[in-house]
């Protein structure tokens, strides 16, 4: 574990600076620089609007697959950095690792029953805010799995901001929306007053996640 990048950015750096509002990125996984990105709209996950479409909802009863957390944190940073052109480099990885030894980092697992890891999300915790960072798919819908769960814990664990930086096609067909820079740090700032584990014993089955989302609902 690296304290310290070849540009000088640290651990407690990289905290600041999402507490400023902004985040770190390479233009590809071989160049070792890194760039500060403070985008003027921002995409994040109003936690209580989450879609789960009745496809979803029967993809995620099928009894195929299992959901751990922080079990792999670098095996997902891995599967996040596997395609053609990723912005996940060195530096990257060796950052946000040294983030999940500090506990300001963590990471949702989804997995075959052989154990195998197909699919899975990761992101950085500070106070009741979620920054999501990247996530994967090794099987179909796996991402979607990642996501169900990943907002359910956030919900019950007391998280107020699911910040996912950018709004994907994929993003807004489960929810996720796109809001002013000075609207979001509004919700950030709002949410960095407070408190949230990612971590806590929390009892969570897909019975559970479905009849939470359907009282969310109305």
């Amino acid at each position: 574990m690296r304290d310290q990048d070849e540009d000088g950015i640290t651990p407690e750096l990289l905290l600041q600076a999402y507490m400023s509002g902004i985040f770190p990125m390479a233009e590809s996984r071989d160049d070792p620089e890194l760039f500060w990105v403070d985008p003027r709209r921002r995409g994040v996950f109003p936690l209580d609007r989450f879609h789960i479409s009745r496809s979803l909802a029967r993809r995620l009863r099928r009894p195929d697959y299992r959901v751990t957390t922080d079990q792999d944190f670098m095996g997902v940073i891995e599967g996040c950095a596997d395609r053609p052109e990723t912005w996940i480099n060195e530096e990257i990885a060796g950052l946000y690792d040294a983030l999940f030894q500090r506990g300001h980092a963590h990471s949702l697992e989804v997995r075959a029953l052989d154990g195998t890891l197909i699919g899975g999300v990761y992101g950085v915790t500070l106070g009741r805010a979620f920054f999501g960072e990247s996530m994967f798919s090794r099987r179909k819908d796996a991402s979607k799995i990642a996501l169900a769960w990943l907002v359910d814990r956030l919900r019950l664990a007391g998280f107020t901001l699911f910040d996912t930086q950018f709004l994907t096609e994929h993003l807004a067909s489960l929810g996720a929306e796109e809001i002013t820079r000075a609207d979001y740090h509004a919700q950030l700032a709002e949410a960095l007053m407070g408190y949230a584990d990612f971590a806590a014993e929390i009892d969570q089955d897909v019975e559970g996640l479905l009849a939470r989302h359907r009282a969310l609902q109305g």
